[in-house]
């Protein structure tokens, strides 16, 4: 049987702020499956739905779009059990969503299944959107997309500018206007170019928006705190399989995905869509499609590079995930029975599980 590569239940850290019996006692149970991708949380979301009563909740950003399946690794209905499902499938591709937008959605989801007396189980790979659910967000001023465009305007004259003086050829790639802006940042927040990758052009956007809408650097207003979620006990769960089967299991997803038709999957998004600024098509798999729809990769070097991508995603998410307080890791799949076994009995442990675990 997999062996659980961390302390026992009764010191897990409460990442609101708690810790031991006392913390457990804070509020209705939630759960937060955390792992990297294809590691089997869907699997184990549902069989702790099934066994404690639970309805589950998404937190995959790409998830969230109708006509995107393969390609996001979203369990088909009938793969589902009967287990309710929230936050799958609610947008349309254009849609924008910030992460703030997320938190109030979540939010207003793990409400309804509180009030069914059901336990709210998180499930998902995109870790910013479950850390400002749990910790919050501080109170930053509406996007405004004509501020963007202006900014991003800025950034492609100054490239080009910059590549002709240096000699060079006009930029065709994000991350040198990304650069261009992070400098810009770095003048106005330095503490906060400090924390974001020049080539993040989405943070640092975020940023500037920031600063120059409140006309005060982001770090000041962060120092102002966040509001977490409150009136639950957050119990996380994290798989921690084995890197090499990990691997070896990304490998065979993505053949599958592009087998099972991803490409034609993406294909039809770029129909109904237009394609041009359609956040879900720059996902995994769904970038390497278009680009063997555009003639610029063959079948083969498209299913190749899309593994590439998803082994390093997977580095990525756990990267972030491992920096989260309070996790129960536990090594192995989630679709082992046996790893499935281990976390029914670490909560059946729990007083807030005993009535649902017997």
């Amino acid at each position: 049987m997999p062996a659980v590569v961390s302390r026992p239940p009764h010191s897990v850290v409460d990442p609101l702020g708690g810790k031991g019996p006392a913390a457990r006692t804070a509020g209705a149970p939630l759960l937060a499956i955390l792992g990297p991708t294809a590691s089997g949380k869907s699997a184990l979301a549902i069989e702790l739905a099934l066994r404690l009563g639970g309805e589950i909740v998404n937190y995959d950003s790409v998830q969230l779009y109708r006509g995107f399946d393969m390609g996001a690794g979203k369990l088909p209905a009938e793969d589902r059990r009967g287990v309710p499902h929230h936050l799958l499938d609610v947008l349309d591709p254009e849609q924008v969503f910030t992460a703030g937008d997320y938190r109030r959605a979540a939010s207003q989801a793990i409400d309804s299944i509180r009030q069914r007396m059901h336990v709210p189980i998180l499930v998902g790979g995109t870790g910013f959107y479950l850390r400002a659910l749990l910790v919050g967000l501080f109170e930053g001023p509406a996007r405004s997309e004509s501020l963007r465009a202006r900014l991003d305007a800025l950034a492609e004259r100054r490239a080009s500018l910059r590549a002709r003086a240096g000699g060079g050829r006009h930029p065709d790639s994000e991350a040198a206007r990304a650069a261009v802006l992070h400098r810009l940042l770095a003048r106005l927040d330095s503490a906060t170019a400090a924390r974001i990758h020049p080539h993040d052009r989405q943070k640092t956007l975020r940023a500037l928006e920031v600063c120059l809408l409140t006309r005060q650097p982001m770090s000041r207003m962060l120092e102002h705190g966040r509001e977490g979620l409150a009136g639950f006990d957050v119990i996380k769960v994290g798989l921690h399989p084995d890197r090499a089967h990990l691997h070896e299991r990304i490998n065979r997803r993505v053949e599958k995905m592009f087998a099972a038709g991803l490409v034609d999957e993406t294909r039809a998004a770029r129909e109904r869509s237009g394609g041009s600024g359609v956040k879900p098509l720059e996902a995994l798999g769904y970038r390497q499609a278009w680009s063997f729809l555009e003639g610029a990769i063959g079948l083969e070097e498209a299913v190749r590079q899309t593994q590439a991508a998803t082994r390093q995603y997977a580095k990525r998410q756990m990267t972030w995930f491992r920096r989260e307080p309070g996790v129960e890791w536990f090594a192995g799949f989630g679709d082992d029975p046996g790893v499935q076994q281990q976390v029914l009995d670490r909560l059946s442990s729990r007083r807030d599980f005993n009535h649902a675990h017997a």
